[in-house]
């Protein structure tokens, strides 16, 4: 019986081709925008904290500056900076720190191969690569000597060495000598590309020992920021507390200072910001879902008014049926079933051009596509659900139809 009141709910739908597509047109875009958006929306959240990651894994960055009232970072104008004996204190006395790298930064004009190009001059030691999670694409790390020296060597991120050297296959610019600002330095290697990130172009930049910048470019001894970089697996809280008073007996912020002391310095933390972008960004993106699905009630509500119409052209046919002793159920069954193949036929079509669309627009956006089987599913779940719940009323209607009075409807 099943199978006959199902072929007789395709015939219908066969029947009447243009209006069948005009009802389940509600149900399709419901069931497309619903997906595209929370697709989307996944895939800027994988963005967002791929971005964040690129920063360094489990990175705390420490900058010199007065906290504001309200929780907000200052400014650092007349607020002491950092020293490298800060970046060895903090590695000798506080566990669960892997690394530990001081950095200052200048803009500054490089000019090579008869180009130039205004980047952003890093100066550090080769705790920077663990940070921050820097990769060579070829050449090497600065050695000791360099280091303690000041040495005139430098690494190229790959903006820099695309605009100085051009793109062509296996122009490098290793070993070449890259003028910046009053002095030349030698390139002994070339950062691994790692493309834009929350701050801009991770690529655009020059590293140069720590003592090379301080000499060369900035001048004096202080240095601009601090890079801790957590073991896995350890506390984040206790070891920010742990870094907190340490910095504060170095700066000399203790209770001899006055009890209302505050920080001269900023925590940062990167894990805690991608966890509360990534909460912020799943918000929205359930909001948006919800305001999608809005559309799929409207196209309930069309799939309800078609079926009423639909029960008043074939109410003969309705009060033939139940008078050569067809069941209520039956009825009632046929019905449902037209409800819920318009609706299943909907979601489907909705279901391809949710996929079409959330590729084509995740390629635009320049955000990962990703497909997520579980909120297609439940799209389609709600889909007959919604057919089901719209679909009740009027098959109610025509199950319950006096067969005498159906019969003589003209």
């Amino acid at each position: 019986m099943l199978l006959s009141v199902i072929m007789l709910a395709l015939r219908s739908v066969r029947r009447n081709l243009l209006r069948s597509f005009l009802t389940m047109l509600g149900i399709v875009i419901g069931v497309s925008a619903v997906i595209t958006m929370v697709t989307l929306g996944n895939g800027a959240t994988r963005a967002i904290e791929t971005q964040i990651t690129s920063l360094g894994s489990n990175l705390l960055i420490i900058n010199p500056g007065q906290r504001q009232p309200g929780g907000g970072g200052g400014g650092g104008r007349g607020v002491p900076q950092f020293t490298e004996a800060d970046g060895e204190a903090i590695a000798a006395q506080i566990g669960g720190v892997a690394a530990v790298a001081p950095q200052g930064r200048a803009s500054a004009t490089v000019v090579a191969n008869g180009r130039n190009w205004v980047s952003t001059v890093t100066g550090s030691s080769n705790a920077w690569f663990d940070t921050g999670n820097w990769k060579l694409a070829s050449g090497r790390k600065f050695d000791d000597d360099e280091l303690r020296a000041g040495a005139a060597v430098c690494l190229l991120g790959e903006t820099v060495r695309r605009e100085l050297f051009g793109g062509a296959a296996g122009v490098t610019g290793m070993g070449q000598q890259v003028r910046v600002r009053q002095f030349s330095c030698e390139v002994i290697g070339i950062l691994a590309a790692k493309g834009q990130g929350g701050m801009g172009d991770q690529d655009d930049l020059v590293l140069v020992p720590l003592h090379t910048l301080q000499r060369r470019v900035t001048g004096g001894h202080k240095v601009a920021m601090l890079a801790v970089s957590m073991e896995d697996g350890s506390d984040s809280t206790r070891l920010k507390a742990s870094l907190r008073q340490l910095l504060r007996e170095r700066r000399k912020l203790g209770e001899d200072s006055g009890a209302g002391a505050d920080d001269n310095f900023n925590i940062f933390d990167t894990q805690q910001l991608a966890e509360t972008l990534s909460s912020t960004m799943g918000v929205l993106t359930g909001l948006l879902g919800a305001v999608a699905a809005v559309s799929l009630l409207v196209g309930g509500i069309g799939i309800m008014n078609i079926m009423l119409v639909s029960v008043t052209e074939r109410t003969r046919e309705i009060g033939l049926r139940l008078a050569v002793g067809a069941l209520e159920s039956e009825v009632l069954l046929q019905f449902l079933i037209e409800a819920m193949v318009l609706c299943a036929l909907g979601g489907v079509v909705g279901v391809a051009l949710a996929t079409a669309a959330s590729f084509t627009l995740a390629q635009l956006m320049g955000v990962p596509y990703a497909f997520d089987i579980g909120i297609n599913l439940l799209a389609l779940v709600f889909a007959l659900t919604i057919g089901v719940v719209f679909g009740y009323f009027p098959a109610r209607r025509a199950a319950r139809m006096d067969p005498i009075e159906a019969l003589r409807h003209e």
